[in-house]
C-alpha cells in the first residue's frame, strides 16, 4: 500500500484536538454537532481512545458517562440523550423508554445496543495514565476499579441475552444495532419486513448532510421506525423482543468485536487480581471468536451474518466480512483475510484515492460509493483493523493503514464518511470519533 498525500502533524492534530472540544458537553462528546448532538454508544469508546492522548481525566470522564446509563439488565444503550438538544429524529420520546424500569432514573436512552468496543477504550486508557504516571495514572486506575464490574454486566448480557442457544454470535434486533445502519448486510432481511402503522414522523438527518443521496431512503427510515415500535411494544424485554420484532440477524462483526474486548477486558481483570472474571471473559473471547471464525465462506474468504428468520447466510461483500481479522484467531484464517483486504477488490482497488477499504467492495453490485454504508470508508473502522493488526503481530499492515489513514484525514474536515475514489469528505463534518481515530494514529 502507499499514499499520494503529505501529512502535517502539528495542524492535523491542532484540528483534531479542537473538534474534540467543541463536541465536549463536559461529561459527554456529541458524535457531531449538527447531525449527532446527543452520546453514542460505540462513538463515545472510539472518543475516549483519542481523548486518551490528550487528557485522560477527560477521557476517563467519557467511559464513566456512558456506563452511568447502562440498564439494570447489563445493556450499554446505543444513544444517551443530552438534555441540552432536542434537535434529534428519533428522539427519547419515540423510542418510549422513560416508563422501561430497567432505565436507569435521571437518563433517557434509546432502547438497542451497539458493538461492544468500550473495553478496549478502557486499555488504551489504562496505558495513557500509566505511560504518562502521576495523577493521569491513578485517574487511569481508578477508572478501571470502579467500572470493571459494569464492563463485565455488559458483556454477560451480550453473551447470555444476545446468544441465548450458545452458537458464539450476538444477535441483533436492528440494524442500527450493528452501526452499520443501511449496509447491503441488510438488505435481505429488510426486504421480508412489510411495516404496519407509523406515527407520523419527519426526518432530520438528511438536513445535515450535503445530498439526501448519502443517507438511507425513507423507505428503509420506515423499516426501521417499525422495528423501534415493534420493540417499544414489549417494553424492550429481551425474551419477549426476540419472539417479537421482524429483524433477528446473528452479526458476525459485532460478535468480532466482543469477542476481541472480551479478550481485552480479560487481561485487565488479571492486572486487577480478578482471575476467574478473567477466565470467564476468555472463555467469551474464544467462544465468540470460533463463532466469527465458523462463518467464513470458502468461495470468497470474507465471514457471513446469518438471518434467523429466513435461517439462511447473508453474503454481502462487505467489510464486515473482515470481522475475523477484529476477533483474532488461527493464523492462516488471519493470513488469507489480510491478503484478500490488500487484494483489488479491497484496499488495493486501482480506482481508490488511498488504499483504504471501503464499507462494501467496489466490485459488488451492491456498491455505492456516495451512500453511507454502501460504499464510502469509515475513518474509526480503519482505526479498529489497524489497531487488530498491531494487536496479532501484523506491524505491517498497522503501518500502511496509518499511513492511509492519516492521508486521507489531511482535509481536516473530519467527515463522517469519505467517498472512496475521489476522497471527497460525506456525511456530517466534526465528526468526533474521526478526531479521534486522527490523535490514536499521530501517536
Amino acid at each position: 500500500m502507499s499514499t499520494t498525500a503529505a501529512v502535517d502533524p502539528g495542524t492535523l492534530r491542532s484540528a483534531a484536538v479542537e473538534v474534540l472540544r467543541r463536541n465536549d458537553l463536559g461529561t459527554m462528546t456529541t458524535a457531531a454537532p449538527d447531525l449527532y448532538p446527543h452520546q453514542w454508544s460505540w462513538d463515545s469508546a472510539f472518543v475516549a481512545i483519542g481523548l486518551a492522548r490528550i487528557d485522560v481525566p477527560r477521557a476517563a470522564t467519557e467511559l464513566r458517562s456512558l456506563l452511568a446509563a447502562q440498564w439494570s439488565t447489563g445493556m450499554v444503550p446505543h444513544i444517551v440523550f443530552s438534555p441540552s438538544s432536542t434537535d434529534y429524529f428519533p428522539g427519547p420520546d419515540r423510542w418510549g423508554t422513560d416508563e422501561v424500569a430497567a432505565r436507569p432514573a435521571g437518563y433517557r436512552t434509546s432502547g438497542i445496543c451497539q458493538p461492544p468496543v468500550h473495553a478496549i477504550a478502557l486499555r488504551h486508557i489504562l496505558d495513557r495514565g500509566r505511560e504518562n504516571g502521576g495523577a493521569d495514572a491513578a485517574e487511569a486506575e481508578r477508572l478501571v476499579a470502579g467500572s470493571l464490574d459494569g464492563w463485565l454486566a455488559w458483556h454477560r448480557w451480550l453473551a447470555s441475552a444476545r446468544d441465548p442457544d450458545g452458537v458464539g454470535l450476538v444477535e441483533i434486533h436492528h440494524s442500527w444495532e450493528s452501526g452499520f445502519d443501511n449496509s447491503p448486510r441488510w438488505d435481505g432481511p429488510y426486504a421480508r419486513i412489510t411495516p404496519g402503522p407509523l406515527p407520523p414522523y419527519r426526518r432530520r438527518d438528511v438536513l445535515h448532510v450535503g445530498s439526501a443521496g448519502e443517507r438511507p431512503t425513507d423507505t428503509e427510515y420506515d423499516r426501521y421506525l417499525w422495528l423501534v415500535e415493534q420493540m417499544r411494544s414489549v417494553a424492550y424485554d429481551d425474551a419477549a423482543t426476540g419472539s417479537t420484532v421482524d429483524f433477528r440477524v446473528r452479526d458476525v462483526f459485532f460478535s468480532a468485536v466482543l469477542a476481541a474486548a472480551a479478550g481485552t477486558l480479560a487481561g485487565i481483570c488479571d492486572e486487577f487480581g480478578r482471575p476467574d472474571d478473567a477466565a470467564e471473559q476468555r472463555r467469551t473471547a474464544a467462544r465468540f471468536r470460533a463463532g466469527v471464525a465458523g462463518t467464513v465462506d470458502p468461495a470468497t474468504g470474507l465471514a457471513r451474518d446469518f438471518d434467523v428468520r429466513a435461517g439462511e447466510w447473508i453474503g454481502a461483500e462487505t467489510i464486515a466480512g473482515f470481522a475475523p481479522l477484529v476477533a483474532g484467531g488461527e493464523p492462516g484464517l488471519l493470513a488469507a483475510q489480510r491478503a484478500l483486504l490488500r487484494s483489488a477488490r479491497w484496499a488495493g482497488h486501482p480506482g481508490l484515492r488511498f488504499p483504504l477499504p471501503p464499507s462494501t467492495s467496489p466490485e459488488s453490485p451492491d456498491f455505492r460509493a456516495r451512500t453511507y454504508w454502501r460504499g464510502p470508508v469509515w475513518p474509526f473502522l480503519v482505526l479498529l483493523l489497524g489497531w487488530a493488526a498491531r494487536r496479532d503481530g501484523d506491524d505491517a499492515l498497522h503501518a500502511d493503514l496509518r499511513a492511509a489513514a492519516l492521508a486521507q484525514l489531511t482535509d481536516l474536515t473530519f467527515a463522517e464518511y469519505y467517498e472512496p475514489f475521489t476522497g471527497e469528505a460525506l456525511g456530517s463534518h466534526a465528526q468526533a470519533w474521526t478526531a479521534a481515530a486522527a490523535l490514536e494514529w499521530l501517536a
